[in-house]
């Protein structure tokens, strides 16, 4: 499992869209949950469709990430990260859990995102600030 060497595709994927770029990352039946607690996409052609259908124009982010931790007896990497969207002045936490298969492509990939400008308060009652 080498992660940077996927998240820098996956940023690849995110620039430019293309089905190939996108497809690489992924296995055959591979699952891709765009939020934890929905239905996966899955498998390779459904996870290409559907980022193209909902494709972030290049340019209107700015992506920072570093690795939380790795599990190597399940091959999963745990990453966290930070979008901008700046037209949208929008910037999101977020934590993925990626699993990946022999060969290096990611078997099941799992995204938690959070906008900051709702963040809670923090006593667990799940209101926001402000």
């Amino acid at each position: 499992m080498d992660i940077e060497t996927w998240m820098r595709g996956y940023e690849t994927a995110w620039r430019s869209n293309d089905g190939d770029d996108i497809g690489t990352l992924f296995t055959d039946d591979a699952e891709y949950f765009t939020e934890p607690w929905t239905p996966p996409w899955r498998g390779r052609d459904e996870i290409v469709r559907r980022w193209v259908e909902r494709a972030d124009a290049p340019g209107d982010w700015t992506f920072s990430w570093h690795v939380v931790g790795v599990d190597a007896g399940t091959a999963t990497a745990f990453v966290q990260g930070e979008t901008c969207y700046a037209e949208l002045a929008t910037t999101y936490s977020n934590l993925w859990v990626i699993r990946f298969a022999d060969g290096g492509r990611a078997a099941s990939f799992t995204e938690w995102w959070m906008d900051q400008a709702h963040a809670s308060d923090g006593d667990g009652d799940g209101e926001e600030l402000g």
